[in-house]
């Protein structure tokens, strides 16, 4: 099942997706719900980001090949992380799916993407165990991380390098059912594929990460976790369409723009 959030006539609803449809529903899937009976289009609504989180995680790396590209590129030595990392992205960030990100002119040209799996939470946790930990997860979407380089190796936090406008792509709709195992994330930049990896490949899985986070804080419904991304990644520049695939969930697709050009 698929859920996505759009916009018509200036009124957000959510709706069920089925094919190239939005069936919408009065209420929230994260609550009750019902079909309103009506049937819209896709192409004649504006989808949004799928959930506007009230707190927004992100897994530290959690992917091998992506902890030694970054220590290739800083000249730290690669550590894998012994026990999962957990840190924070800002929700003023976020666009949706086929919306630009927008690199501001004082920006270096080290802006990349990072493909990331996104844990969507649908029920309020706390005090999870690994076996019982994937109860609490409503469903997935998909994420772009996308990181100002010169940023992250300059400044004291990631205030700018990660959570500048427009810097987390993040949809289109959120799946509901999925065999993790099955999935393998692709990205493509101007329709030529630059990376793909089994998504969970991970140092630490989803059930490992949720069950560590709660025993300290509580996860409430709408809440995200993006959960790393694996490899090297290429520069984005101006012009260039970044498509971010992990199939069932489908494609995320961002168009690049630079301020000023």
């Amino acid at each position: 099942m698929k859920w996505a959030r759009f916009e018509k006539r200036g009124v957000v609803s959510h709706a069920l997706v089925e094919d190239r449809e939005l069936l919408p529903v009065r209420g929230s899937p994260f609550a009750e719900w019902e079909r309103t009976g009506e049937r819209v289009a896709l192409d004649d609504v504006k989808l949004l980001v799928p959930v506007v989180p009230a707190t927004f995680y992100a897994c530290g790396m959690n992917y091998r090949g992506h902890t030694r590209a970054i220590s290739g590129a800083s000249g730290v030595p690669s550590k894998i992380p012994s026990r999962p990392n957990i840190g924070y992205r800002a929700v003023n960030a976020l666009v949706a799916d086929g919306e630009a990100i927008v690199i501001p002119e004082d920006a270096s040209d080290e802006i990349q993407y990072e493909a990331e799996l996104v844990v969507v939470i649908g029920k309020q946790a706390k005090n999870l165990t690994e076996q019982n930990a994937l109860d609490c997860v409503f469903g997935y979407t998909i994420g772009n991380d996308v990181s100002e380089r010169s940023w992250q190796r300059s400044d004291d936090t990631m205030w700018r390098s990660k959570n500048t406008d427009t810097f987390k792509p993040m949809g289109p709709w959120i799946e509901t059912e999925l065999d993790l195992d099955s999935l393998v994330t692709s990205v493509r930049i101007n329709g030529v594929l630059k990376n793909e990896f089994p998504t969970n490949d991970m140092v630490f899985d989803i059930p490992r990460y949720l069950s560590a986070m709660t025993r300290y804080l509580t996860l409430y419904p709408g809440d995200v976790v993006w959960m790393g991304t694996q490899g090297e990644a290429t520069n984005l520049q101006h012009g260039d369409m970044v498509d971010i695939t992990i199939d069932p969930i489908g494609t995320l697709r961002s168009p690049v723009i630079r301020a000023g050009q």
